[in-house]
């Protein structure tokens, strides 16, 4: 056994992937030690077991008394990741166990201790909610943590447990409802196209308009970022076109609120000189003047979901990855109405 050179011992750190090199086996066995796993050989356990307490871990005495699901999310700056949070907390409370959110604030160093804590103390499962996953958080993955991806940005990967909603059917409902009151000058405000859900919501968009025989207009569509920044810049250019719409489906109720913001500069009045039509229905949807139609994304169902998919993997009762779509409603509201004559 080499000399630990890493600052270690019982006064310093060491992470983990230090301890599997020492032993000659992945970080994912190293983190079953440490969980209690037993689908490792005696003779392997017992090496890790030495080397871990060698490098000054403390050994788990049986499984941890009070369970824990990680949440991993950009940030909690939002109602959107609110409703989230609320809803893992309310499903782990059932199965009594605890959620720790960590936000996506933690770079380099941090994010490696943060890591090596997690898999050091052990988990019940890790709730990803991120734009993308670095390599250090696919260490984490690799190291054999159960995984639920929720609301993934991109293409959902083989293999992954994952829980999103009905975006193209949301988008439809919403842009099939603008229809139906007699729009025919119909706007979309999209998210950044490398988000699956904001390119799901579009498509909708553009099979409401074709179910309709009504012609996709290129100058109609904008996108940009789930800011209301965003949809008040892009909603300001749609109204100041020749012949500006009448009507608008932002796929973001903050893209919504930025263009109530706009069309009420340009003396617009809403819905009277433009319905506006959102997505996810966060809880000051129904605050607003005049509150917001938009399309229920049921996300405190959604984490709901994904913890109870990771106590089922705990439990051993899943063997294939499971992939659930939650399905939206429209909700009408008062920003929605038949266009002026």
């Amino acid at each position: 056994m080499t000399e630990d050179t890493t600052g270690g011992g019982r006064g310093g750190r060491v992470t983990l992937a230090a301890v599997a090199a020492d032993a000659g086996v992945s970080v994912a066995t190293v983190s079953k030690v440490l969980n209690g796993r037993g689908d490792i050989s005696a003779l392997t356990r017992s090496k890790v077991q030495s080397l871990l307490v060698r490098h000054g871990y403390q050994l788990p005495l049986g499984r941890r008394q009070v369970g824990i699901v990680d949440m991993l999310i950009d940030n909690m700056s939002s109602s959107w990741s609110a409703e989230l949070a609320r809803g893992a907390v309310e499903a782990a409370a059932e199965h009594e166990v605890s959620v720790a959110i960590t936000t996506r604030q933690l770079r380099g160093a941090a994010e490696s201790r943060w890591i090596d804590q997690v898999l050091r103390r052990g988990t019940d499962g890790l709730i990803v909610v991120l734009d993308s996953l670095t390599a250090t958080e696919r260490e984490l993955l690799e190291a054999g943590v159960p995984c639920v991806l929720l609301d993934p940005v991109g293409e959902p990967q083989p293999g992954f447990h994952m829980v999103g909603a009905t975006n193209w059917q949301g988008g439809l409902d919403a842009t099939l409802h603008l229809v139906e009151l007699g729009h025919r000058r119909i706007a979309c405000l999209g998210g950044p196209p490398e988000h699956w859900c904001a390119r799901a919501r579009l498509d909708g968009y553009y099979a409401a308009l074709a179910r309709n025989g009504l012609p996709i207009r290129p100058e109609l569509v904008r996108t940009g970022l789930f800011q209301e920044e965003s949809g008040h810049r892009l909603m300001s250019e749609l109204l100041e076109l020749p012949e500006p719409p009448t009507a608008v489906f932002a796929c973001d109720d903050v893209l919504a609120m930025g263009a109530i913001k706009a069309a009420a500069e340009r003396g617009l009045t809403v819905p009277g000189g433009l319905s506006v039509v959102g997505f996810d229905d966060v809880p000051f949807t129904q605050w607003t003047a005049p509150p917001l139609t938009t399309v229920r994304q049921p996300l405190a169902a959604m984490a709901n979901t994904a913890v109870r998919i990771l106590m089922q993997q705990r439990d051993r009762a899943l063997q294939e990855p499971q992939r659930m779509e939650m399905a939206t409603t429209l909700i009408v509201r008062g920003s929605t109405a038949p266009p002026a004559p």
